[in-house]
Parts: C-alpha cells; structure tokens; sequence
C-alpha cells in the first residue's frame, strides 16, 4: 500500500513541555510558525495556502491557560478558549462584552478550539474579541526568552496582520483593568455567530465614551475623536460624521464599504440610545 500524501506531509512540528522550553526553541529554531487551537492554519493548509512548514505546537502549555485575578485587572491566559471565556463567572462580572463576543465566534467547534491569544496574534481585523479589547483599554502581555513586556492593545498593531511583536515572542495573556461604565457589544454578519462579521463595534458608556469598530479599517479601530466629541455632549448625527471619517472600509466579498459605513453608523446611534 502506498501512503497518501497530504498537505502537513513534509511538516514539522516541535513540542515543547514548558513556555520556558518553547520560547527558547522560538529563539533558536527558527523560523518557527506557533499553533495552538489551528483554527486559521487548518484552513489555511486546507486550501493549500499555508507557506510554513515548521512548527511550534503551544496548545499543551499550562502556563498559558487559565482565568484569573491579576492585582485589579483580569487576566485571561492566551490559551483561554472562546468557549470558556464566554462561560467564566469573572468574565461575566468583570467584562461581560468580552463573553458576548466569544459567544459569536464560528461554531461551537471553533469557540472550543480557537484561543484568545490566537485571535490577537493572527490580527484580522474582523476578529470579534478585538474591538473588545480594544474598548477595554487592554494590555497584551508578550514573552520571548530573554523578556516580558507589556503592551497597550490599541499599541498592537501596525497595519493589516501586522503588529509590534516580534519574531521571538508569543502572546502569554490579556489583561484587563476594570472597566466603569455599561459595556455594549454587537456583531453585524451574515448571521449571529458562524459567519465573519461585516461590521463589529465594542462600547462602554461613562464620562469618558470609549467605541471600537472591525471589519471597517486594516486594523481594529478605536474612534479617540468619536469618543472625544461623544464626552463633550455633541448630537449623535454629528459623532456619526466623525465616525465616518475615522474608518476606512472596502467593498469585499461580504459587504460594501458604503454599507458597513451605514452599519456603523447606525450601530453608534443605537450604542448611545440604548446605554443611557
């Protein structure tokens, strides 16, 4: 019998026993591509995109998991699955916006496999979680062998799947301050979960508005004047002419720019009207 050949066929893959371990072998193997829930590699090998060959397999590394208190923030692990994220009591008491959006995310088999440290990595722009994070005022923890540092979410990234992390690091954990305010999240898409949304906006109502957008620029959008304006009492259509000129959407296959800048739009008006 012959063997079949297959996409992974002429792959490597690396499994380090500690992050001590595989920070190193980032470090010294490279180039090596992490993975952990393979939410976006499968697909990606699937379809016969996947460049990489070598890899780093993440998803057996303890220090990268679980949900916890970290001084007066939260701290959620990179390997916090969708699915546990939506069901933690802390998230649920701490940012209950957080647990909407990991309850949109794909399919019951994508939140169970696909990882918050994933979907801050991987960058897309119409990753749920992000404009979340980026409301919330999050910090990105990133770990190479030789540091730990720190950076702001809305810091993150530089362009479209581009960001300030280098080759060496992997994400270890989000951590969220407490937030005052009502949180609000939507999700605009082909249908409420299962589907990549056209448009997505994040919110927290307080003295001080904070409004995230996805799916409307090359990265995660927070809308600093929208927010400025909204926190000085302008009208709402006047915070929806600045929103507009804060995003940047294109026409894809799953929308138009001209309706996710209605969407959006529309999306402010309804945040405002339904957090006073």
């Amino acid at each position: 019998m012959r063997a079949m050949r297959t996409a992974m066929s002429t792959c490597e893959l690396l499994e380090p026993a500690t992050l001590r371990d595989a920070l190193r072998l980032l470090r010294d193997e490279a180039p090596l591509t992490p993975l952990a829930g393979c939410t976006d590699l499968y697909v990606m090998a699937n379809f016969g995109t996947l460049a990489a060959r070598r890899f780093l397999d993440l998803w057996r590394l303890d220090e990268l998991k679980g949900i916890g208190a970290s001084g007066d923030s939260l701290r959620i692990g990179a390997l916090s699955t969708h699915a546990e994220i939506a069901r933690s009591p802390l998230v649920a008491r701490h940012v209950p916006m957080l647990a909407a959006s990991a309850r949109e995310v794909g399919s019951v088999q994508i939140q169970n496999r696909g990882t918050i440290g994933g979907n801050i990595a991987n960058g897309s722009p119409a990753g749920d979680a992000l404009p979340v994070l980026a409301a919330s005022d999050a910090v990105v923890v990133l770990a190479s062998a030789d540091q730990e540092r720190r950076v702001p979410f809305t810091d993150l990234y530089t362009g479209y799947r581009r960001s300030v992390m280098h080759d060496d690091e992997l994400v270890v954990a989000v951590e969220i301050p407490p937030i005052d305010g009502r949180q609000w999240f939507r999700k605009v898409g082909t249908r409420a979960a299962q589907a990549i949304s056209k448009v997505v906006m994040a919110a927290v109502r307080s003295a001080a508005p904070r409004v995230a957008l996805g799916s409307v620029a090359p990265t995660v959008v927070r809308l600093w004047r929208t927010e400025a304006a909204l926190a000085e009492g302008v009208s709402i259509d006047e915070a929806k002419r600045l929103l507009d000129e804060e995003i940047a959407p294109v026409d894809d296959l799953r929308s138009t720019a001209a309706y996710r800048r209605r969407v959006a739009g529309n999306l402010l008006a309804r945040f405002w009207a339904e957090t006073v």
